[in-house]
């Protein structure tokens, strides 16, 4: 068996190696063809240094194809992994940074809220160049396996614009049906679950634990566990007054809602600082600059250490591998996927991008109709979705007033700033982020006039609620085992349970 796989960022080690090990782990896939490019020489250099090293050992005569030519790399690949993070860590910075100044305090800001926004307008750029690219040299019948984030904007302007076939995967299902198990004591494959909504706000409708119907249960559980009722208060109390959990964690959740972050006196009220995703100000931000710190530095030991073993046992979560597997070998799977709803979810629009359990085999990606959610469980989907749209359309079209309206729409932005307060943010934003917005020419020329032209709302020199600062080098060496966890993992959250004793 026989095809090619092209990975777009694959400096990204987090999601690199671990998704080749995933795939190479496939007993039917030792002698696929592997492409690697991303914009980094250096990153790219190291990654495909490491995986070369890890195929080598485990034996599979493949030879990474590593170029910074993303047509090349793309040339007749019939599964395109995408993990960018366009404007890398700079723009992250400001993602987070400008915000701040109007008040806006948000945990990680890559999937709504002011940062996900503008991050959205970064990304559909580029994602539309990149489904340009796909089209006119890849695969005729090629699959684009979106990891990138926002996930619901970027799939949403890949198979609406991009004219690609567009899945969006992520890990949170995964993450909240572990913590779900432990809330009860049972292993997570003791647990039977139906989770929908949307990426990150995704609903588990129904938890079953051998035909016993625990959702009614669920608040009682979380409430009680010695963990997650001091590190999960957010995803509680929108359980206590929703009824339902949602996948995402208490950071993230808390950036996505108008209610946990819009009074900086009451931010700590509402997090735990145990670990970054509990809700830390620019706690994601800081976790990915100390990986990519840790990384470059520790680069060389990385080389010195075994080679992670290809067996189907050290397979991850993450299910990308396991749609190739089941599309390829017919093997069928089962997972939760992003995809254009078309009346999977019967009380979301039919052109939002919604996460619902789907199955895979040779005949496709199959998604059954889940019918409604609960009523209040699509309403906090439809406000964000609504807010997605916008975004959308304002990045596909260079259309700034369509920005500036997602901006108001946006459920903590709103509750945060006023309508003037916004204008302002949106011309920074756009002025600070000029050079990964060419959509938006005009429209930065007209903002930097306005900005130049004085009488400006004051600002605040404001930190955030809870800031902690980037560890150096140094400070991580001290424990060197989570610095490389945190470096190597996509999931950065993956052991969650942790709070300040």
């Amino acid at each position: 068996m026989s095809f090619k796989i092209a990975f777009i960022g694959a400096g990204s080690i987090g999601f690199t190696r671990g998704l080749l090990r995933d795939l190479l782990a496939v007993p039917e896939f030792n002698n696929i063809e592997v492409a690697f490019t991303d914009i980094s020489s250096a990153n790219l250099e190291m990654v495909t240094q490491l995986c070369q090293r890890d195929i080598d050992e485990n034996g599979l005569d493949i030879k990474i194809h590593s170029t910074l030519n993303r047509r090349e790399a793309l040339r007749d690949a019939k599964y395109i992994f995408c993990v960018v993070r366009i404007g890398g860590l700079e723009a992250f910075q400001l993602d987070v940074d400008i915000p701040l100044k109007y008040g806006i305090d948000q945990c990680v800001g890559d999937t709504l809220c002011a940062g996900g926004i503008m991050y959205g307008q970064r990304g559909i750029a580029e994602m539309l160049e990149i489904c340009k690219d796909i089209r006119e040299v890849a695969a005729k019948d090629c699959l684009l396996l979106n990891y990138a984030n926002p996930m619901a904007m970027l799939t949403w302007a890949c198979n609406k614009y991009g004219g690609v076939n567009t899945i969006g995967l992520c890990h949170g299902v995964q993450g909240g049906h572990r913590q779900i198990a432990m809330a009860f004591g049972l292993e997570k494959e003791e647990v039977d679950i139906i989770c929908a909504g949307i990426n990150h706000q995704t609903w588990y409708i129904s938890v079953k634990h051998k035909g016993e119907d625990l959702t009614g249960r669920m608040l009682e559980a979380f409430e009680n566990h010695p963990e997650f009722s001091k590190t999960e208060k957010v995803r509680i109390d929108m359980m206590r007054r929703f009824g339902f959990y949602s996948t995402e964690s208490n950071g993230h959740l808390s950036e996505y809602v108008p209610w946990y972050r819009k009074r900086p006196e009451e931010i700590n009220d509402w997090i735990d600082l145990g670990k970054w995703i509990n809700g830390e100000t620019g706690g994601y931000l800081r976790v990915c600059t100390e990986g990519r710190n840790w990384f470059k530095t520790d680069f060389p030991n990385w080389m010195k250490e075994p080679a992670i073993e290809y067996k189907q046992e050290n397979r991850g979560e993450e299910h990308g591998s396991y749609i190739v597997e089941a599309l390829e070998t017919g093997r069928t799977y089962r997972g939760h996927f992003n995809v254009v709803n078309n009346g999977v979810i019967t009380n979301l629009p039919d052109d939002a991008i919604i996460e619902a359990p789907g199955y895979v085999d040779r005949n496709g990606i199959n998604m059954p109709v889940v019918g409604d959610l609960p009523l209040g469980c699509a309403a906090v989907c439809n406000v964000s979705i609504s807010v997605q749209r916008l975004a959308v359309e304002a990045a596909v079209h260079g259309d700034d007033t369509l920005l500036r309206q997602a901006m108001m729409m946006d459920p903590l932005v709103g509750a945060v700033c006023n309508p003037k307060e916004i204008w302002q943010m949106t011309d920074e934003m756009l002025v600070a982020q000029e050079k990964w917005l060419p959509q938006f020419t005009e429209s930065i020329k007209k903002a930097k006039e306005r900005l130049a032209a004085g009488n400006l709302l004051p600002t605040k020199d404001y930190q955030g609620a809870a800031r902690l600062k980037v560890k150096s080098i140094e400070e991580m060496a001290q424990n060197k085992e989570d610095a490389r966890k945190n470096a190597a993992e996509s999931d950065k959250a993956k052991e969650r349970p942790s709070a300040v004793k």
